[in-house]
């Protein structure tokens, strides 16, 4: 029997790192048919890029120059991936506007110190989402000075520095959600550049749990929903923001990405606040680009504040 070299070695290994790259650069192999575990990959999708350390580790643990060298390939991969989200944003970018995303959370032990941070901010447009009755007034009297134009739909709201018209529901709503259920909202936000429609947004929230899996069927309803009205949209120039329970990798987002452009500068983790894991809220344009986008500090929400910079 030949002896075993460090050529012979670490197949295993060297397999897995294989698999590892694969996922990574076509996670739509992986099918939703059970427990929707495409989705649920394409979710985490940036953190697959662990595995390459975890497997150098054992590589080395066992000495194997096979397993290490098929590790170029998942690191190559990941790199060509997500490598330029690593580089900081250019916040000094040419732009048209600033615009703010926020989920306030309808548990947020702060409304008051969560509404004046984002009044400071210096965005031009604040989108929010679980905007609760109570806490309500709270926020128009700290955004109102800055932002004296607004409209509210159900748990969603926009302010803005410049005039609205035609502000309306825009039904997302999953077809077993009842009918006070209200997320989706639409203005024309007159900018000195021309008009433009904003969309906000928070699509349903998505479970993990046995033996169902990955359950994202109300949240992918909504965003098809959401998808048809953009298609709709009469006004050429959208800027859609919103909590979309989903990553930009995830196909369930597929109907809204792509008809649109996302704001993906960096990694911008935003949930959960104390330890982001997962970008799931975002700033998409139509017929405008976005330049630049970044997270803000942690306010009393469980989700992160996310701006982005336009240009019109």
């Amino acid at each position: 029997m030949p002896a075993r070299t460090t050529w012979t070695g670490g197949r295993v290994l060297a397999s897995v790192a294989m698999l590892v790259a694969g996922l990574l650069a076509f996670p739509g192999v992986v099918p939703n048919t059970v427990g929707n575990l495409g989705s649920l990959l394409e979710t985490f999708l940036p953190w697959g890029g662990l595995a390459v350390p975890v497997l150098l580790v054992l590589a080395l643990l066992r000495r194997s120059a096979t397993a290490m060298a098929s590790l170029v390939l998942p690191a190559a991969v990941w790199a060509t991936l997500f490598g330029e989200r690593l580089l900081p944003a250019d916040r000094g970018a040419a732009h048209d506007l600033t615009v703010l995303q926020h989920n306030v959370s309808d548990e947020n032990p702060d409304p008051e110190g969560t509404a004046r941070a984002l009044a400071q901010a210096g965005a031009d447009l604040i989108a929010l989402e679980e905007l609760m009755p109570d806490a309500l007034p709270v926020y128009e009297a700290a955004l109102a000075p800055g932002h004296p134009h607004h409209a509210v739909v159900g748990t969603v709201g926009l302010w803005s520095r410049y005039p609205l018209a035609d502000s309306r529901p825009v039904d997302i709503r999953p077809l077993d959600v009842g009918g006070d259920w209200n997320r989706g909202m639409r203005s024309t936000v007159r900018t000195p550049s021309g008009d433009m429609a904003v969309y906000v947004a928070h699509l349903p929230s998505i479970r993990i749990r046995l033996p169902d899996g990955f359950g994202s069927g109300w949240r992918d309803e909504s965003a098809a929903a959401l998808g048809a009205a953009i298609a709709a949209e009469e006004l050429n120039r959208i800027v859609l923001l919103g909590d979309f329970n989903s990553t930009l990798d995830d196909r369930g987002l597929a109907p809204v990405t792509s008809r649109m452009t996302p704001a993906e500068e960096g990694f911008g983790f935003s949930w959960p606040a104390a330890f982001p894991i997962a970008r799931i809220d975002h700033v998409m344009t139509r017929a405008a680009t976005p330049v630049t986008t970044w997270t803000l500090p942690a306010t009393g929400s469980d989700h992160l504040p996310v701006a982005a910079r336009i240009k019109l």
